[in-house]
């Protein structure tokens, strides 16, 4: 199938709505059980069984709508549904709340590991949609390598560390605004190490 234009509004919802889905049915349900089959189940461990087909579905809208998927999106469905289906099986959140962290610790390490062999593995992953110099791109790869380590470790923490109330609201807002900000804040070097088409 061939690659086809997806509007930015369509693609972001698709990618972010289940995450904003997910959110909402925690604030109207959180501290509520339900028993089903004679099993008692956290309100969360619910609304993780129901995120889990939500995110598949938006990820095949958008391989329909684009016809491709990126690496980073199919590492990002398989995780969920690994650590949401263990969510789920032993009727413990803490898997779910594990998943961010291995997300972003695998990122961090396969970017690493492309940087110690003096690879841009993000730019592979991004075929070419930024118009960048291979050292642009080398340089992007290692600050997102720690980007991503950073946010595996800060998830960790809050998970850890804070009530489930706290890690719902990290995971919906904090971690996709600090990986916004962080591109934002690249801006010097996609202009010192922009990438002329022409040359």
């Amino acid at each position: 199938m061939s690659e086809k234009q997806v509007s930015p509004a369509v693609k972001i919802g698709l990618e972010l709505g289940p995450v904003f889905l997910f959110f909402a049915g925690y604030i109207t349900t959180r501290g509520q059980s339900y028993t089903l089959g004679g099993t008692e189940y956290d309100a969360f461990i619910l609304l993780t069984a129901a995120f889990i087909p939500l995110m598949a579905l938006a990820t095949f809208v958008l391989w329909k709508l684009s016809g491709r998927l990126s690496r980073l999106q199919l590492v990002t469905l398989i995780m969920v549904v690994v650590f949401g289906g263990l969510t789920v099986w032993l009727n413990d959140e803490r898997f779910f709340k594990m998943k961010p962290t291995a997300v972003y610790a695998i990122f961090a390490l396969l970017l690493g590991l492309g940087l110690t062999r003096g690879q841009s593995w993000l730019e592979l992953v991004m075929e070419g949609a930024l118009p960048l110099t291979h050292d642009g791109w080398m340089l992007l790869t290692k600050r997102l390598a720690l980007m991503f380590a950073a946010m595996a470790c800060a998830n960790e923490f809050v998970w850890r560390t804070m009530t489930t109330d706290a890690w719902v609201n990290f995971r919906t807002f904090v971690l996709p605004l600090a990986l916004f900000g962080f591109f934002m804040a690249q801006a010097k070097l996609f202009e010192r190490y922009k990438r002329d088409f022409n040359d």
